[in-house]
């Protein structure tokens, strides 16, 4: 399977694009219910976060039309939903009503039904959530995968400790998240991982030093269980006792020097090294793995961002190198760069287009992958006539992606009608004093005119910019091309070079690689650090 990336709804693409049980392992962050909105931020060229956002997706679920449909048509209805999970999911209906959080778990249920319908009989699936709705997801994912699959639940500290009670909660501060772990069958990979050892447990079990300088600690070696578990009775350095060890083995233990008696007369105890530890089995309390701050230099600036290093430790858990990784919500995408960092296949999918632009410049800066050659990029317009069928579908997913093309700053909340002519903005640095300059974006899908150019002219006087930028899906006219070279030409002092003032450029000619005359610029979105090996480092405390 090729690395690919899907911009689409997962439920469809899983559907039409992934086989049956072909992916090794499963990653997924849904949207939580907390009525919440989040933004995907990016950087002013100064280095800041903007203050000009836009929204990439709302996780507020409400019961509607389209939610009844789809509990008919994709549940009830659906013959490839297991009977079991039918029944499930109407006896949830009967209990929580069509409320918020049964709209939800109606998202939920034929999405995670195809997740089971892909993954292999060795392979393992991760569900990431919060305490809203994770007792909810644990009932649904033990009747889509068996209660029997269910491995673990696994806790992550999120944040750190919240003082709500001073805003009058009467609860403790919710600082966890849940990550629920089941496997497809019996079968399935998994490899034990281990942490540092605590510098105090170190200082108070590893005491002993041997004359080469090696720590040990003392163990105990006796059976457990005695005789009634079979183990071996017979004598050592006087001391009769039932132990863990053959009688061989621990004859060759006494000659390897790892057989220490303290006192004559005590029981021997076997001598570990420190330097042989594997250090601390990891458990279902996963604290030791840091948040992202503020200063992180991994953060990207999606509210909604794991640490890579989480990722890893599921990854490395249940997969092996070379196996297949997928995501189908895939956001900012970590779950991508932690598969792509441990030599791991993946599969990416997310719904909106600026997620999707968010990772291939991930991947860029990253790891200097080229989508095309790469790795591959399913549902973004290749030509003409796919970009008309999405500004027909959707002109503001248009916009985004049109916008991705050249890496342009979206406005925010652009269905509000209040974008003042602005659809986006690209800075970059210029002038005698080397301030920032910006130049102001607009995307039209429809017919277009030469009063287009005229407003565009207008608000880049306005806004005080330099470049106006005009993307359009039809050819332009004549007196277009005219209005645009009346507007003359931006002169750079730092490039010392002029730079048409207004310029168009076509959605083919941009797919063709035919961008603007732009002074160069940094990219919108903010750079994830580089990775030169395996673990991301910041993302793990200690």
């Amino acid at each position: 399977m090729d690395n690919t990336l899907y911009y689409g709804d997962n439920f469809k693409v899983l559907r039409d694009y992934v086989a049956d049980e072909s992916v090794d392992l499963i990653y997924l962050d849904p949207p939580f219910n907390s009525n919440a909105s989040y933004n995907v931020l990016f950087r002013e060229s100064t280095g800041e976060e903007s203050p000009a956002q836009i929204k990439a997706f709302t996780d507020t679920w409400k019961w509607t039309l389209e939610t009844e449909r789809t509990f008919e048509e994709e549940i009830i209805r659906n013959s490839l939903v297991p009977p079991n999970v039918k029944d499930m999911i109407s006896a949830f209906r009967s209990y929580i009503g069509e409320n918020d959080m049964m709209a939800y778990l109606v998202m939920m249920t034929p999405r995670l039904v195809e997740l089971n319908r892909v993954l292999k009989s060795t392979g393992s699936i991760y569900l990431h959530c919060d305490p809203t709705a994770s007792h909810y997801l644990k009932i649904l994912m033990d009747t889509v995968f068996g209660a029997e699959n269910f491995r673990n639940e696994i806790v992550w500290k999120r944040s750190d400790s919240k003082g709500d009670t001073g805003q009058g909660a009467k609860h403790f501060g919710r600082v966890n998240d849940t990550i629920l772990f089941y496997s497809k069958t019996r079968d399935s990979a998994f490899s034990a991982l281990y942490g540092p050892l605590d510098p105090g447990y170190v200082d108070r079990f590893y005491r002993y030093t041997d004359s080469d300088g090696r720590r040990y600690k003392l163990d105990n070696m006796l059976g457990p269980g005695g005789a009634a578990k079979g183990n071996p009775q017979y004598e050592v350095m006087g001391v009769t006792r039932y132990w863990r060890y053959s009688k061989e083995r621990m004859q060759q233990l006494i000659k390897e020097g790892r057989v220490v008696q303290t006192n004559p007369g005590t029981v021997p105890m076997y001598k570990r090294y420190l330097d042989e530890s594997r250090g601390t089995p990891i458990t279902t309390n996963w604290s030791d793995i840091s948040f992202l701050r503020g200063w992180s230099k991994e953060r990207l600036g999606y509210p909604t961002q794991k640490p890579q290093a989480l990722l890893e430790r599921i990854i490395e858990a249940s997969s092996n190198e070379g196996d297949v990784v997928l995501d189908p919500f895939c956001g900012c995408g970590t779950s991508i760069a932690a598969a792509e960092n441990l030599n791991r296949q993946w599969v990416g999918i997310d719904v909106t287009h600026l997620a999707v632009a968010l990772m291939k410049n991930r991947l860029k800066t990253t790891f200097n992958l080229i989508p095309g050659k790469d790795y591959q990029v399913v549902g973004e317009p290749a030509d003409v006539g796919s970009a008309r069928a999405l500004a027909e579908e959707d002109r503001y997913q248009f916009q985004f992606w049109a916008m991705s093309l050249l890496e342009a700053q979206p406005r925010e909340d652009k269905k509000k009608g209040a974008d003042r002519g602005i659809d986006g903005v690209v800075h970059f640095i210029d002038g005698p004093r080397r301030s920032v300059q910006k130049a102001i974006v607009q995307v039209k899908s429809g017919k277009v005119s030469s009063p287009h150019i005229r407003d565009l002219k207008g608000t880049v006087e306005r806004e005080k910019a330099s470049l106006g930028l005009f993307i359009t899906l039809e050819k332009p006219t004549s007196a277009m091309t005219r209005e645009a070279v009346s507007a003359g030409f931006y002169y750079s002092d730092v490039w010392q070079k002029n730079y048409p003032k207004i310029q168009i450029r076509t959605v083919a000619e941009m797919l063709s690689g035919a961008g603007f005359e732009l002074p160069p610029h940094p990219s919108m979105y903010q750079a994830a650090a580089r990775v030169s090996g395996k673990n991301f480092e910041q993302g793990v405390l200690g």
